[in-house]
C-alpha cells in the first residue's frame, strides 16, 4: 500500500480538521453569544452567518482545484490538511514544488513522490514555511497596528485642508496604507504570477523527464488559464456579475488543466511531449 495514502495519516488529518472545526463553532457560539449580549437581533445574526458560509463557497472552490493539483505528487492528505488550517494556494503549490525539487524529486507535481523521507521533508517545508508569520505575530501586530492607525489619521485631512490641496490632490502623499495598498502587495502578487510564468515559457527541466520542463503543453495550459481568466473578469464587470468574481481563479486553473489533458490526448505525441527546456 502506497504509504501516502495509509490509515495512519488519515486518522492524523482527521483529528487536526475535527481540532479546525472544534475551533470553528466554538468562535461561532462566542461570537452569536456576544451579539445577543449587544443587543443584535436573531434573525441578522443568522443571515451574517449565512450570508458569511455562502461566500465562504468561492474561496473553497479554488482551495479544492489546489489540492486537485497537488494530490498527484503528494496523495491527498497533506494538501487536505495544509489547506484547511492556513493554508494559502499560493504559497502551496510554490513551496512544494521548491522542497521537492530541492530534494531532486524529478517531474515536479506530475510526478508522485515515492521516497517518505522525501514526502516528509516536503511537508515540513511547507509547514514550517508559513509558521513564521504566526512566531512573529504576536511581537510585532501591535506596533504595526499602531503604526497603520498613524499613517490613516495622518491621511485624514480637514475638508478645509483637502480644498485647498484640491489642485494637488492627485499628488498628495497617500502614508503607509496608501504605499502598501497601491504598491507593496500588488508588486508582491506580480513578482509571484511572474515566476510562475516564466517557468512556464522558460522553466528548466530534466532531460528524462516528460512534464518538467518548459514545452508545448505548458504554454497551452498558461495560455488557456490567461485567456479564461480576462474572459471571465471581462464578463463579470461588463454584466456586474459580481458573485463571478470570486470564482475566476479557480475556474481557470481547472479549465487550464483539463485542456492540458485534453490537448495531451489529441495533439500528435511528438508535438504534445515537446519541451525545448526538458
Amino acid at each position: 500500500m502506497d504509504f501516502k495514502y495509509s490509515t495512519a495519516l488519515y486518522l492524523i488529518a482527521g483529528a487536526v480538521i475535527l481540532f479546525v472545526l472544534a475551533q470553528s463553532i466554538f468562535f461561532l457560539v462566542k461570537a452569536f453569544k456576544q451579539g445577543r449580549a449587544l443587543g443584535l437581533d436573531k434573525s441578522k445574526l443568522r443571515n451574517a452567518i449565512t450570508s458569511s458560509a455562502l461566500f465562504t463557497i468561492p474561496s473553497a472552490l479554488s482551495i479544492l482545484a489546489t489540492i486537485i493539483a497537488l494530490v498527484p505528487a503528494l496523495g491527498p492528505v497533506i494538501p487536505w490538511v495544509r489547506l484547511s488550517v492556513i493554508g494559502n494556494l499560493m504559497y502551496e503549490t510554490t513551496a512544494a514544488e521548491a522542497a521537492m525539487e530541492a530534494f531532486g524529486h524529478e517531474g515536479g507535481m506530475a510526478v508522485p513522490v515515492t521516497d517518505p523521507a522525501v514526502y516528509a521533508g516536503v511537508a515540513w517545508v511547507m509547514t514550517l514555511g508559513i509558521c513564521f508569520s504566526l512566531v512573529i505575530l504576536p511581537f510585532l501586530a501591535k506596533p504595526l497596528h499602531k503604526k497603520l492607525l498613524q499613517a490613516g489619521k495622518k491621511e485624514e485631512a480637514p475638508k478645509a485642508e483637502a480644498n485647498e490641496n484640491a489642485p494637488v490632490e492627485g499628488k498628495k502623499k497617500r502614508g503607509l496604507n496608501g504605499f502598501i495598498n497601491d504598491f507593496a502587495t500588488p508588486a508582491i502578487f506580480i513578482g509571484l504570477i511572474g515566476a510562475f510564468i516564466a517557468r512556464a515559457i522558460i522553466g528548466a527541466g530534466k532531460p528524462e523527464t516528460f512534464g518538467d520542463g518548459a514545452g508545448v503543453l505548458s504554454i497551452i495550459t498558461l495560455v488557456v488559464a490567461v485567456v479564461v481568466s480576462i474572459a471571465l473578469e471581462i464578463l463579470a464587470k461588463k454584466l456586474k456579475l459580481t458573485w463571478l468574481e470570486p470564482f475566476v481563479m479557480p475556474i481557470g486553473m481547472i479549465i487550464a488543466m483539463v485542456a492540458a489533458i485534453v490537448f495531451f490526448n489529441v495533439l500528435p505525441e511528438e508535438i504534445a511531449t515537446f519541451e525545448w527546456r526538458g
